[in-house]
Formats: structure tokens, C-alpha cells, sequence
């Protein structure tokens, strides 16, 4: 029942995920798009005033009469009533240094701003504005042309009206937003029908026979053909299944030929019943894990690949750049340990690389960022950069710091001033770099430091898979050849330190 409430769970997870990235890109595309669609609408409007602003400065320039320029001013009068588009056209000439206003017509009063006409004249470019009027919004051009036949400078100023181009992007902006609603809801709707098909039956198949199997029915099996991770799983189990079978069968045959050993073969009765209460366990997570494997497989690839676009875009601040570095480093992160949850009966080979205490807690600790962030905890960190390098797996020594910030971020939950300490130093006598993660929490007492680092052994009472975190980093810990200490008193927090070998001597040891 544990495992259908947890698989339904990630289905849920798996599907809001996917729809918010789905709307989230739809949005900002939506949004570009809109933006694209408005920058071509003005640009269309400036166009068409460029047009009728070089109509004018012609006419203006060819006939410069008292007569010209009364006919101008009839002309400008119907060209607006002709155009509703139009609200305003003017022309303005330079006279001895003074901006003169020699004719115009319009449907709107509109000063056109000193400093706006002088800087047209001045630059000799069109100067365009954006003009809120009584009827809405409009846009301005103000167009400076010199006259060929005496060089003298005048600037022809037009407002049209955008009421067109604001329909338009509203409508746009409406359709957007349905077919972006319908959209989601049909993908929506694919993921809750297609989870079923693809993973529920077989995950409730799975917990069937895992089920039966804890009540002691050991010959079931669950012999589901699938050639994916879910297929592999159950082959696994099988597998596992038949070994525990026999172990039971060896188990019973030993208490019914060697009575003459009672209390020597009762004893290995025990030990063999542990063996198979410890591969019923494996069994159980290894279930989960692979469940969790697969079905966070899909969203890290999305997230590592938005992550990425994002990145090709230029002009990010330096923190966003390096956060959005940060994810897809994670993501690759998650996806190595995805892959290693898969191959559970060959686990990959560590990776080693020569690195830094300062890198690995540069890459690590804005990672606890989230964790902390609405509980009130401080971190201090105490790591001169000057320490030796380390010969590590990165991505397994950062998922050991993880384990022990958020043991101890668990411990500090309550509290009113939690504190965090990380702390290097370097172990010259012993060529190693001790890395701890303090707290200021209840400690442990004397009687539990024999079992903190036990597998499922856990102080905690609610429901989930736990007591894996200390046995998980004391396992990194072996494949570096190094060693973790634990101190810790009620009433004074407690202190993990992990001690590992600098490159040196790591490389020496390998060798």
C-alpha cells in the first residue's frame, strides 16, 4: 500500500511538472511572439507615416508661396478628415534659429515638446514617439528635411492613432491564451491516461507480487514481459526470488538432518533468516528506485535542456548564468545517478578527478539554498582556499555533504536560531583534508551512536524511505579511502568530519 501511495505520488509530481514547464515555455514563446507581432505592427504604422511625413516636406519644399502653403493647410484639413487614422499633422520651419509653426490640422489639440522638435533638427533624424491622447494611444513621428533650393530646415510632425494595432494584440493575446489553456489540458489529459498504460499496471503487478512475497509466499513470481526498466526490475526480483527460495530450502534442510548440532545449526537458522530478511529489504528499494529512476528521467532531460537554451541567450547577469550553469550540472548529476540506480547489479566504477575543497562547496552549498530558505538557519563556511587538492568522485562526494546538510538541517527544525557549520582543515601529519558539518542541535545520545549508520535505522516516525543517508556517506567515504567520524552529545549538536587523502597520497594508495 506504501508503494501505490508513493508511485501515485510521482505520478502526480511527474505530470504537474511537465505541464508548469509546458506552460512556462508557451508563455514566454507567447510572449515573444506577442512582442514580435507589435514591433511589426509599428513598424508598419511608421512606415505608412514615414510615407505621408515625405509627402508633406515635398509639397512644403516646391511650394513655400503664401499661396502654397494656404493650399497645404486645406490639403493637411482633408487628408485628416480623409483619414480617421490620422490625428494630427503639422509643419514647423527653422527661421533664423527659431522654430516657427507654419501650418497644421488635426483632430486632437497636441503640443508637440520643445526639446523633442530641437533634437530632430539637431540630429536630422526622424524622432518617434509614443503619445497618450483623450482617444487612446497614438504614435508620433517627427520628420526634419532640408529643402533643396534655399538648404533652409523644416520638420513635418504626424499622430496616428494605434486604437488598430491595440484591437489587434488584444485579440492576439486572447487566442493565444485559449489555444495555449487548450493545449496544456490536452496534455494534461495524455499524461493521466498514458501513465497508466505505460507504468501503473505493471507497478501494481509488481506490488502484488512483492506483497504476497513479504506474507511468505515464495514461490510467486512476477514474470512481466517488458524489455524496459520495469522489465529489468522484475527479472531482478525473480532472480532474487529463486535465491531466497533456495536459501529457505538449504535453511530447512539443515534443521531437519543435523539435530545432532541443535544449538550450532539454530544458529546459522538465524543468520540465514536474516540474510533473507535483508534481501527482502533490498528487494523493496530496489522496487522504488528503479520506479524513481524511470519516471524522473523525462522531466531532468526537459529541465537540462530549457536550462541549456536559456544559456545560449546572451547579457544574463552573472548569478542567473550561474545558477542556470548550476542546473544543468545537477541535472547531469541526477541523470549519473539515474544510471547507476539502473545498473543495480553492476554499479559504475567512481570517477575520480583531482578538484578542490573550494569548488566542490562552490557547486554544493547553493544547493542547500531551497532546503533552508523558509526555516531560520544560518551556514557559515570555514574552508581556506589554499588547501591541497583531493582526488574524488565530485558527484558522490557532493551527494555525502548533501546527506549530512540536510541531517542536520533536519536536526535544527524548531529551532528559533539554527546554525550550520562547515568547516576544512588540512591533517599534515596524516596528508588528508577533514571536511565536518556541525550543528547546534540536540545531539545524539550515547546509546544510538552505535546504530546511527545501520541501514534503515532511523529516529524519525513518519512515513518514508529513511536511514539510508549516514549508511550511504559512509559507503562514499570507503571507495575514497577515507574515514568518517561522528561526535555528538545531547544538548551540544553533533559533528560528522570526513577525512580524505590529498591527491598525493590518494594517487599512491590507487597505485
Amino acid at each position: 500500500m506504501y508503494a501505490k501511495v508513493l508511485s501515485m505520488t510521482i505520478r502526480t509530481r511527474l505530470m504537474l511538472v511537465t505541464v508548469l514547464a509546458i506552460a512556462m515555455t508557451m508563455a514566454a514563446w507567447g510572449w515573444v511572439q506577442l512582442q514580435v507581432f507589435d514591433n511589426l505592427l509599428v513598424e508598419q504604422q511608421a512606415r505608412r507615416l514615414d510615407e505621408l511625413a515625405d509627402t508633406v516636406s515635398t509639397y512644403y519644399e516646391y511650394f513655400p508661396t503664401r499661396r502654397g502653403l494656404s493650399a497645404l493647410d486645406m490639403t493637411l484639413k482633408d487628408h485628416v478628415q480623409g483619414d480617421p487614422r490620422l490625428a494630427r499633422i503639422d509643419l514647423f520651419a527653422v527661421e533664423k534659429g527659431t522654430i516657427e509653426f507654419v501650418a497644421g490640422a488635426g483632430r486632437i489639440a497636441y503640443d508637440w515638446p520643445d526639446n523633442t522638435v530641437a533634437a530632430a533638427i539637431e540630429t536630422m533624424k526622424p524622432q518617434y514617439l509614443s503619445i497618450n491622447t483623450e482617444a487612446g494611444l497614438a504614435l508620433g513621428l517627427l520628420f526634419p528635411d532640408i529643402s533643396e533650393k534655399d538648404k533652409s530646415i523644416h520638420v513635418v510632425g504626424l499622430v496616428s492613432f494605434s486604437q488598430t494595432r491595440t484591437e489587434v494584440l488584444g485579440r492576439a493575446k486572447i487566442l493565444l491564451l485559449y489555444s495555449s489553456v487548450g493545449l496544456v489540458l490536452i496534455i494534461f489529459i495524455v499524461l493521466f491516461v498514458s501513465y497508466d498504460w505505460l507504468i501503473g499496471r505493471s507497478l501494481r503487478t509488481i506490488t502484488k507480487t512483492i506483497d504476497e512475497f513479504q506474507k511468505g509466499k515464495y514461490k510467486h513470481r512476477i514474470h512481466l514481459k517488458r524489455q524496459d526498466e520495469l522489465g529489468h526490475l522484475a527479472a531482478h526480483f525473480d532472480d532474487m526470488a529463486g535465491e531466497i527460495e533456495q536459501v529457505l530450502a538449504r535453511n530447512l534442510e539443515l534443521t531437519e538432518h543435523l539435530e545432532n548440532r541443535v544449538q550450532e545449526e539454530t544458529l546459522k537458522v538465524v543468520q540465514l533468516q536474516n540474510q533473507v530478511n535483508q534481501l527482502q529489504q533490498l528487494t523493496a528499494m530496489g522496487y522504488l528506485t528503479a520506479t524513481l529512476a524511470h519516471d524522473m528521467g523525462t522531466p531532468l532531460h526537459s529541465i537540462a535542456g530549457l536550462a541549456r537554451l536559456l544559456l545560449e541567450r546572451e547579457h544574463w547577469p552573472p548569478d542567473v548564468n550561474r545558477k542556470l550553469e548550476l542546473i544543468v550540472q545537477q541535472t547531469q548529476r541526477l541523470h549519473t545517478v539515474i544510471q547507476n540506480i539502473r545498473r543495480v547489479t553492476r554499479p559504475p566504477e567512481p570517477h575520480f578527478e583531482a578538484t578542490t575543497v573550494e569548488e566542490l562547496l562552490n557547486e554544493t552549498l547553493p544547493l542547500v539554498e531551497p532546503m533552508i530558505q523558509n526555516m531560520n538557519i544560518a551556514i557559515q563556511v570555514q574552508a581556506p582556499p589554499d588547501l591541497p587538492l583531493l582526488l574524488v568522485d565530485r558527484y558522490r562526494i557532493q551527494t555525502a555533504l548533501l546527506n549530512l546538510i540536510q541531517n542536520a538541517t533536519e536536526a535544527l527544525s524548531g529551532r528559533d536560531e539554527g546554525v550550520i557549520t562547515v568547516l576544512a582543515v588540512l591533517d599534515a601529519v596524516n596528508q588528508r583534508i577533514a571536511i565536518s558539518i556541525g550543528d547546534n542541535g540536540p545531539g545524539i545520545p550515547p546509546e544510538l551512536m552505535a546504530k546511527i549508520c545501520e541501514p534503515f535505522f532511523s529516529t524519525h516516525t513518519e512515513e518514508g524511505l529513511r536511514g539510508l543517508g549516514l549508511a550511504i556517506v559512509q559507503d562514499i567515504i570507503k571507495i575514497h579511502s577515507g574515514q568518517m567520524e561522528i561526535k555528538g552529545q545531547p544538548g551540544e549538536g553533533t559533528t560528522v568530519s570526513l577525512y580524505l587523502p590529498v591527491y598525493e597520497q590518494a594517487m599512491s594508495s590507487r597505485q
